[in-house]
């Protein structure tokens, strides 16, 4: 198990270079928009290369921000139970949380295929939708990953 687990957190720690790439993309793109326009030579298309971007960063950052915990964790209420009914919770939740992402993978995949059958592009740089609905789709399922990781170390005591 520690193997699969290690692969999950790589491949998360990739997918959050990827998001990190995406947001240093989307800054340097707004800036030189801004001193551009400035100079009457705006960036054609920037609204839409910063929302794709901003998809990308959102999706892709999610798996390995999950992973570190990097989320809001309130757990105030739950330290009061014994560890056994914590770790019932902590699995139930990961569990509902997994199929959640499911879901929401499974749409994105559906959405993207349609995009990608419909031909939907965006309007200024003709650019294709259904590539990002595609990989954050595909995030989706390896947060899903991530989420049974979870549920491995809460078991195997290493998450607390």
């Amino acid at each position: 198990m520690e193997g699969f687990s290690r692969r999950i957190w790589e491949l998360s720690r990739f997918l959050s270079l990827i998001a990190g790439i995406g947001l240093t993309f989307m800054m340097s793109l707004t800036v030189a928009d801004v001193i551009l326009r400035y100079f009457r030579r705006p960036i054609v298309g920037t609204y839409e290369l910063v929302a794709l971007s901003g998809a990308v960063v959102i999706g892709f950052s999610i798996p390995f921000t999950s992973w570190e915990r990097g989320h809001i964790y309130v757990d105030f209420f739950i330290l009061r139970f014994p560890r056994k009914i914590r770790k019932a919770f902590q699995s139930v939740t990961r569990i509902l949380g997994m199929g959640l992402f499911f879901l929401i993978g499974w749409n994105l995949i559906l959405m993207g295929t349609d995009l990608h059958r419909s031909g939907e592009v965006s309007l200024t740089l003709q650019l294709p939708f259904y590539p990002v609905a595609y990989g954050v789709g595909i995030c989706c399922f390896i947060q899903c990953l991530v989420l049974l990781c979870d549920i491995f170390k809460v078991w195997g005591g290493q998450y607390e």
